[in-house]
């Protein structure tokens, strides 16, 4: 099992940054990916960023040049540094680890971050 811990949600205006974490422990395979998703209400979850155990990564085209990824395998943790945010980026944001050539998907509980305009 793998537990996934999210945190650095909150409130922010328009054109401020957040930096989203989150901390993973448990059985981590080395082949993996990670990434963060977001659902906004009366939406489908929708992924934002998505980075693999050997750093290659993708982005969500609405978050391109404002967003990045990134990761610390050392300390099996993962970031979202978002910067110039809007109003649709209002969501609730989800870590989520998957290990490579395997069913095993793994979710965190959600951090919100909210935008105001």
């Amino acid at each position: 099992q793998v537990q996934l811990v999210e945190s650095g949600g909150g409130l922010v205006q328009a054109g401020e940054s957040l930096r989203l974490s989150c901390a993973a422990s448990g059985s981590i395979r080395r082949l993996n990916a990670m990434g963060w998703y977001r659902q906004a209400p009366g939406k489908q979850r929708e992924l934002v960023a998505r980075i693999t155990s050997s750093g290659s990564t993708n982005y969500a085209d609405s978050v391109k040049g404002r967003f990045t990824i990134s990761r610390d395998n050392a300390k099996n943790t993962l970031y979202l540094q978002m910067n110039s945010l809007k109003p649709e980026d209002t969501a609730v944001y989800y870590c989520n680890l998957h290990h490579l050539y395997s069913s095993d998907d793994y979710w965190g509980q959600g951090t919100q971050v909210t935008v105001s305009s």
